[in-house]
């Protein structure tokens, strides 16, 4: 195994790996990619406040998120296409995360379906799903998570329609992809990749295709993806949602105290700071902007997460110091999956972690459920000054 001392070492073996069209459908924002590029380069803004001799041994990185023990507070974020970064890799990283002990979140456009995964781990993982139209696609799909033991459910609120991701059109990226000459004859130089999907029979939508009513193919997966998202959507229709599933509930997507509070108010455990990773509206504010005036706004009252721009233990740390509960990573796992499979998984939770532990000890805490904005040295306006 190579040696692996940051994310981007497993970026860059990644990037070696895998075809052009996938690396690009994970390495991009949406428009001129300017959340895309904020949502990591925010978090240099903040800094670590160094204490010395203070006694460092006995620490601990455990927590809990929604109720769930967690080694560290992180969770593998939902991505869909996972499956196509390499063979089997939801359920490769669903592995990673349970040997690890923190959270695995399935995307509904998963490669790999619900029962895939439940069939190839032992532990609970969390469902994600998207705000459609049909509701007895979503009752089913509710249903299908409930009879696999998913201990949680994930409302990505944020996707009514799609953000313009000018890679992946240029790639023909799209549900499912068209392939072109030149993204043919690309992959056709990734051979450990290829030689890997050639062995597996899960290549195409597995949540979706047989589930969703009249969706048999590659051209009526396209017509279903094109109608399905609900653009009308608003908070009555996610009540109707709450009552198709009465496990925990967390909404992803919130990026307004406003929104915080609509939350609240129609039932979720818990909520996820996020911009979709900088791929839905460009030019918003980077999640860790965005952070401290949701938790003013709501309190106590239902538990906070942050995702978009978590690339190492750093990040994790400074987002709990400033009130998040846990963190969500999708990016720099994909990285590790693509890489290197499931142990690249596994190597990207070992990075985090460590860097995680260490900045905190040298922090001087030795306990994530106590660390606090004392640690940090936030600029004055960071969470925004703007005029009405």
């Amino acid at each position: 195994m190579p040696v692996i001392t940051e994310i981007e070492d497993l970026k860059r073996l990644y990037r070696r790996r895998v075809p052009k069209m996938f690396y690009d459908y994970c390495e991009s924002g949406s428009w001129s990619e300017q959340t895309f590029r904020e949502n990591v380069s925010d978090f240099d803004e903040i800094y670590l406040r160094q204490r010395v001799a203070i006694d460092m041994t006995g620490r601990s990185t455990k927590t809990q998120m929604i109720g769930q023990d967690a080694a560290m507070p992180l969770a593998l974020a939902p991505v869909g296409l996972t499956g196509m970064q390499h063979a089997d890799g939801e359920i490769l990283a669903a592995r990673a995360a349970e040997k690890f002990g923190v959270p695995f979140c399935l995307s509904t456009m998963s490669i790999c379906s619900i029962e895939d995964v439940a069939e190839h781990t032992s532990k609970p993982f969390w469902m994600q799903v998207y705000t459609l139209k049909d509701d007895d696609y979503m009752q089913r799909l509710f249903d299908r998570a409930r009879d696999a033991k998913c201990s949680a459910a994930v409302i990505t609120v944020d996707l009514q329609l799609l953000g313009q991701r000018h890679k992946d059109i240029r790639n023909g990226l799209s549900a499912p992809p068209k392939l072109t000459p030149k993204s043919v004859a690309n992959m056709m130089t990734k051979i450990p990749w290829g030689l890997e999907m050639l062995q597996t029979k899960r290549r195409f939508f597995g949540n979706i295709v047989g589930h969703a009513e009249g969706v048999t193919d590659a051209s009526s997966l396209t017509t279903w993806t094109a109608e399905s998202f609900d653009q009308a959507l608003d908070w009555d229709r996610i009540r109707q949602f709450r009552k198709m599933w009465d496990g925990p509930l967390i909404i992803k997507g919130i990026m307004d105290p406003r929104d915080a509070l609509e939350a609240c108010n129609v039932g979720a455990d818990a909520i996820v700071v996020s911009n979709h990773g900088g791929r839905q509206l460009d030019g918003a504010l980077s999640s860790i902007r965005a952070l401290a005036p949701i938790l003013d706004a709501v309190g106590d009252r239902i538990e906070v997460h942050l995702d978009s721009g978590i690339r190492s233990g750093q990040d994790v740390l400074k987002a709990v110091a400033m009130g998040a509960k846990g963190c969500w990573a999708g990016r720099a796992y994909i990285y590790g999956l693509g890489a290197m499979g499931e142990a690249g998984v596994s190597e990207a939770l070992r990075v985090i972690h460590k860097e995680l532990d260490t900045s905190m000890a040298l922090c001087g805490r030795t306990d994530i459920t106590g660390v606090d904005r004392d640690i940090l040295m936030i600029p004055k306006g960071f969470s925004g000054e703007w005029e009405d």
